[in-house]
């Protein structure tokens, strides 16, 4: 299983938010390029960038702090925040973004997410599914839809999607545990990959999403509040140290 490190910005800064919200929000560094050479430094197989302000807003605001990170890294990055339409995807793309996250776009303009993976090929796209208790968040969490996130998986397979992000609100940014039940109910159910986040607190949390069949999972706050260290992470995510 891959450990993805993730970076998510606000007002050109590090940072990370409690349960998503903006009003909770704990800087980490305001140099979100160094801390992005770290991780690579440290063993990162890929990094995961948000932009925060772009999920709530619609549109990227930290453009030129991306574009820095993916030119003067040489792992892979994934970028969301904001990706609402095809020239913002594409834009990213041509910037070397790896990979573009679709969170929104996913549920208000679904067309968007099928008309990238057949254009870019779905290796590309990544669909978030942000939910809590069941039912998905949009714009940057702040607006709770009545789409079943289980239903909202089954819409993008049929569209060509091949890779999901889970995100359980509830948990991101607790430090509390991951929705392991959750997280192997997609993997029983779906034929895509599934990548793992919120609440990872523990290299044994880390086992326990491995079990799950979980391809990847993205960690924050545990990493930089050094509850878990990223070598010893990646370890326990590729089968050793168990």
């Amino acid at each position: 299983m891959e450990i993805i490190p993730a970076i998510d910005l606000k007002s050109g800064l590090c940072v990370r938010l409690y349960q998503g919200d903006y009003q909770q929000e704990t800087v980490f560094s305001d140099d979100p390029l160094s801390v992005a050479l770290a991780w690579q430094e440290q063993g990162a197989p890929r990094l995961h960038l948000v932009d925060l302000d772009g999920a709530a807003g619609g549109v990227p605001v930290n453009l030129d702090v991306i574009t820095s990170i993916i030119q003067n890294l040489t792992i892979p990055v994934q970028v969301g925040g904001g990706i609402r339409d095809m020239a913002t995807a594409e834009s990213l793309l041509a910037a070397g973004a790896a990979r573009v996250v679709i969170g929104t776009a996913a549920v208000e303009e679904p067309s968007l997410v099928e008309v990238l993976c057949r254009k870019h090929g779905s290796q590309r796209v990544i669909v978030s599914v942000d939910a809590k208790d069941g039912l998905v968040a949009i714009k940057g969490w702040m607006e709770r839809t009545e789409v079943r996130a289980q239903d909202l998986v089954e819409q993008m397979s049929q569209l060509g999607v091949r890779r999901i992000l889970y995100t359980d609100i509830s948990r991101d940014g607790t430090l509390t545990e991951p929705n392991f039940q959750a997280n192997a109910d997609l993997v029983r159910t779906t034929d895509m990959a599934v990548l793992a986040s919120g609440g990872i607190a523990t290299l044994d949390h880390i086992r326990r999403l491995v079990d799950t069949g979980a391809e990847g999972a993205i960690l924050g706050r545990a990493l930089y509040t050094e509850a878990i260290g990223l070598r010893e992470a990646i370890e326990v995510g590729s089968g050793q140290n168990l």
